[in-house]
């Protein structure tokens, strides 16, 4: 056999698409529900349980080197699959070479080294980081025990979750996956969006509720029917209470698991927060001595801790699971590195990307598309983003906008990113800038979220306000 003739043959191969990645993913997490007491399958696990090396795994998860079919067969029957031709493409030659390209980072961005591939195929590997990080990613950074402590948590008769985490901090990805679970127990799921509400039902309680109502309804496919089952003499809370235990928990024979997200919304609207509140308290309160609550599973999901005075008997912030995502460890991210294809095994790559953006989750996965891109290298990254913002320019300049539109808030980031020491910020004003994704608290200290906020942020407060600080000189 020649050379060529074995290159040929060592090239053949299998690689799984993402509908064969999702498919997989489901049956796994079905299975480690059912046989494994809802733990996680670890690499090793994985391997004894469908007879294949830890090795040939890492190549048929990272997408980036073929596998032979029987190899794909067995993985799939171990969880009691079939293999279908749309889980996975056949690799073969110079069509092989050409998708390996756009894998291993060789500047796949690149239009004219890739006339014959396809949008569809590229962003079958690395699509830009915009929003959550959908189900069949291999992208997605699992911050244990987080996972399996939602996962476990939603199976409770009348569980709560708080989800609780700056802006992009990865909340929309754990909610996926969550609600993910949740589908595959057989669960009804309802996830629903605070900032879709109208300006005008965040002023008046009745139709806040009624619009609440009318969007639960509709995502679990049942006839709203709320001028029939809506008694406003009763009051508006109770209204809604005996319209979802009475008209739409008794049509469910399974849980319905409901997602509020970005529920701090209402902290803007602090008479309607009170009662509304009061009311997800109650109800959770009511779970615990009455069946038909029981089948409701609440996850409220939010950026900051509420900055409204809330009675603490009448507020679901002390209640339930608290969970609070932090940001990427070293370990981490250099984790998602090699999920990239990025060779980051001396550390010192990560330690420098870190040093400039900490392990914020966002600024991360969007430095390591753009280095798997083949765009820049790392020390262009950081010298560029120092200079005027770079890679992350359009992201520093949303969150300048954002500041822009409260001038108290811009004085007190003001004194926070031109501070040489500690300084007091109003309780008040420091959930606002937390919730923005601004700031982070070392102990009592509070601080710029990371050195490219710091720099960036004091330049911008110095052409526009000829603020200047001594870290400026």
């Amino acid at each position: 056999m020649n050379l060529q003739q074995h290159k040929t043959k060592r090239r053949r191969g299998v690689v799984l698409t993402s509908t064969g990645i999702q498919r997989l993913q489901e049956a796994i997490i079905s299975w480690e529900i059912l046989k494994n007491q809802g733990y996680r399958l670890t690499l090793e696990e994985l391997s004894k349980q469908v007879n294949i090396s830890t090795k040939t795994l890492s190549r048929l998860w990272s997408l980036s080197k073929g596998v032979d079919q029987k190899t794909l067969k067995l993985c799939f029957s171990a969880f009691n699959l079939k293999l279908r031709e749309e889980d996975y493409t056949v690799l073969n030659g110079e069509n092989e070479t050409k998708i390996l390209d756009v894998v291993s980072k060789k500047s796949f961005l690149q239009k004219d080294n890739l006339p014959q591939l396809s949008h569809d195929q590229i962003e079958q590997y690395w699509s830009y980081p915009n929003g959550p990080i959908t189900l069949d990613s291999p992208l997605y950074i699992e911050r244990p025990p987080i996972e399996e402590l939602v996962c476990r948590e939603i199976t409770r008769p009348g569980c709560v979750i708080r989800i609780r985490a700056p802006r992009q901090m990865g909340k929309s990805s754990l909610v996926l996956r969550l609600l993910a679970f949740a589908n595959l127990k057989k669960y009804r799921t309802v996830n629903i969006n605070c900032h879709q509400i109208d300006h005008h039902c965040l002023t008046d309680l009745n139709k806040l509720l009624r619009c609440l109502c009318w969007k639960i309804a509709q995502q679990l496919e049942i006839e709203p029917n709320l001028d029939d089952e809506w008694d406003e003499e009763v009051g508006y809370k109770l209204s809604c209470s005996f319209y979802l235990q009475k008209y739409i928990l008794q049509q469910s024979n399974h849980p319905i698991v409901l997602v509020l997200n970005d529920v701090d919304r209402f902290f803007d609207y602090p008479h309607i927060a009170q009662e509304f509140f009061a009311l997800l308290r109650s109800w959770c309160e009511e779970a615990r001595q009455n069946q038909a609550w029981q089948k409701l599973r609440l996850v409220v999901v939010y950026s900051t801790e509420q900055y409204v005075s809330l009675d603490i008997n009448r507020s679901p912030f002390n209640i339930g699971l608290p969970i609070r995502l932090i940001e990427f460890t070293q370990t981490q991210v250099e984790d998602l590195a090699r999920r990239y294809e990025l060779d980051w095994s001396s550390g010192e790559e990560s330690i420098q990307l870190m040093s400039l953006v900490g392990g914020h989750p966002a600024l991360i996965q969007l430095a390591l598309y753009h280095l798997a891109s083949g765009i820049v290298t790392l020390q262009e990254l950081i010298t560029d983003a120092i200079a005027n913002g770079g890679i992350y320019r359009h992201h520093l300049w949303r969150h300048w906008i954002k500041l822009q539109d409260n001038p108290h808030l811009v004085e007190k980031y003001t004194d926070i990113v031109t501070a040489t020491g500690s300084i007091s910020v109003d309780p008040v004003d420091a959930y606002k800038l937390e919730s923005l994704g601004l700031i982070c608290f070392d102990g009592d200290r509070i601080l710029p979220r990371c050195e490219l906020y710091r720099n960036y942020f004091q330049k911008q407060l110095s052409i526009k306000y000829g603020i200047t600080s001594p870290l400026l000189k």
